[in-house]
């Protein structure tokens, strides 16, 4: 019988320090509700002393998502602690998630603590964070460059002041997975009180290492994997949790062990994570990639059609990429387009089928036949918990050509008027952004485009991402979707301008 490891998703507070990232409260909730429809144990809702933001976004996970433990990160004093606290304290299962470096580097030049303040330091924590919860996880950070001797020291003291969970990170993606297996192993044997916790691991990806230690460090006693949907994180990122779930269920023959997750919904939670970071997948990445389960070569093709499994060595179902026979087209009507919605995993309320049906309607007047793909970006766009839109795109006007300057007309509609400017641009969509700017008020940076066309063909959806800021150190992302890639270049901008807008107004 396999033996369970525990998932502690931390997308969306080591996911979100990823440069470039910054998620509003919907869209942290959104995410949330999906990583509970998954199946992951905890959840990292953020840092609650970090930012209002931060607080506001722990405090909503907590109150709302149910099913699934939500954590608040706390460095080791009483102040982060009581405020993690103040977060969590609706939640259904609370972890208050305390930390402090131990490694001889940390403790000297960033701490300039002695090893003994810093023992007395995560113990005091521990304690204070005990009095609110029963669920209390210590990290030693930057655990697998400290000294063994003294972290099994930490270890056991934190134990023994309650602490339920202890994580042993790789902060700095410094360890190698032999070195790393072997420390948690001394660990199991050297801490006298070890049994009366779970062994967590936290690996970033800094030398490409960070699965392969965390399925080291679950061969030598660890039961607990924290990581990020699609890897993302600090630096070069976390362990990619869909991977490291995938491993143990595809190789459950030589780990052994199994996790809670539900499979079939990693593909969905991926891409939902990369719209909303706008972080996009790199097409070769494993599980989730574009190309994951993709054959161009005719040797292979061949094995696949004539045995899936000579070259596949999991099911594309079992991540939740699904094959249809059924063609949707403009002659489709509500009941085909409910049921394949149903046959893809989407449940939505009767106004949201309304609204993703009109605009599935009018993607049909404009492309033969309809994908499973241009499905998913429609419920996508359509159920995404936007912030209110102050401005929205009624029209756009091009004037573009090789021998002449850009000229857009846009006009953009609020609740009482419609607000029309025409400006000039290097390009017909720098074009509309100054157009846009210019009736907004609002200055913005473009710091980030990317266009990802959703299927094949000439008629295929545009994806559009755009990422800008406004002069502050924050970073604001939209997105629009529409066959005619320079309407999602605009839905996109006008999407991020409503959340400057909105954080403003707030």
């Amino acid at each position: 019988m396999s033996q369970r490891v525990y998932i502690f998703d931390t997308t969306l507070r080591d996911g979100e320090q990823s440069p470039g990232v910054n998620l509003n409260l919907n869209e942290k909730i959104q995410i949330a509700r999906q990583l509970a429809v998954l199946g992951v144990d905890i959840i990292e809702a953020g840092f609650p002393i970090a930012s209002a933001g931060d607080f506001e976004a722990v405090q909503g996970i907590a109150r709302e998502i149910r099913g699934v433990t939500v954590a608040g990160l706390a460095r080791a004093n009483f102040k982060d602690i009581d405020r993690a606290w103040e977060a969590l304290k609706d939640a259904e299962q609370s972890r208050i998630h305390t930390f402090i470096a131990t490694s001889d580097i940390h403790m000297r030049y960033k701490l300039k603590m002695e090893p003994d303040q810093v023992l007395e330091a995560a113990v005091e924590a521990v304690k204070r964070a005990k009095k609110y919860t029963a669920d209390v996880e210590f990290s030693a950070e930057d655990g697998s460059r400290t000294d063994p001797d003294f972290l099994c020291r930490v270890l056991e003291a934190v134990i023994a002041a309650g602490a339920t969970t202890v994580n042993i990170p790789d902060t700095v993606g410094y360890a190698t997975p032999q070195e790393y297996g072997q420390l948690i192993k001394t660990i199991r044997n050297r801490v006298p009180n070890i049994d009366k916790a779970i062994i967590s691991v936290h690996c970033h990806n800094d030398l490409g290492l960070a699965v392969s230690n965390s399925l080291s460090a679950i061969m030598n006693g660890a039961r607990q994997v924290e990581g990020a949907i699609n890897g993302i994180g600090e630096r070069a990122g976390n362990a990619a949790l869909e991977e490291v779930v995938m491993a143990l269920r595809t190789r459950k023959d030589f780990y052994g062990h199994d996790t809670n997750i539900c499979t079939e919904e990693i593909y969905r939670t991926s891409k939902l994570v990369s719209k909303l970071t706008g972080m996009v997948v790199q097409p070769n990445k494993a599980i989730v990639g574009k190309n994951a389960f993709s054959h161009e070569s005719g040797i292979h093709q061949d094995g696949v059609l004539k045995e899936r499994t000579t070259y596949e060595i999991m099911n594309p179902a079992m991540v939740g990429i699904n094959q249809t026979n059924l063609v949707l087209g403009k002659h489709s009507g509500r009941h085909a387009f409910r049921e394949r919605l149903s046959e893809l995993g989407y449940v939505l309320s009767e106004d949201e089928l309304n609204k993703a049906f009109v605009r599935f309607k009018e993607l049909a007047d404009k492309k033969k036949s309809i994908t499973d793909q241009d499905l998913e970006a429609i419920v996508e766009e359509e159920t995404r918990r936007h912030v209110p839109a102050t401005y929205s795109l009624e029209y756009l006007h091009i004037s573009s050509g090789t021998t002449i300057v850009p000229v857009a007309t846009v006009g953009l509609l609020t609740k009482e008027d419609l607000l029309e400017e025409a400006a000039c641009g290097d390009g017909p969509v720098d074009a509309i952004y100054k157009a846009v700017d210019k009736i907004t008020g609002i200055s913005c940076k473009l710091l980030h485009y990317s266009l990802d066309a959703i299927t094949g063909g000439k008629d295929a959806l545009g994806d559009v991402t755009v990422k800008i800021t406004n002069g502050n150190d924050k970073v604001y992302i939209g997105r629009g979707v529409s066959t005619d890639i320079l309407e999602a270049s605009a839905k996109a901008y006008v999407d991020a301008v409503n959340k400057i807008v909105y954080e403003y107004d707030r």
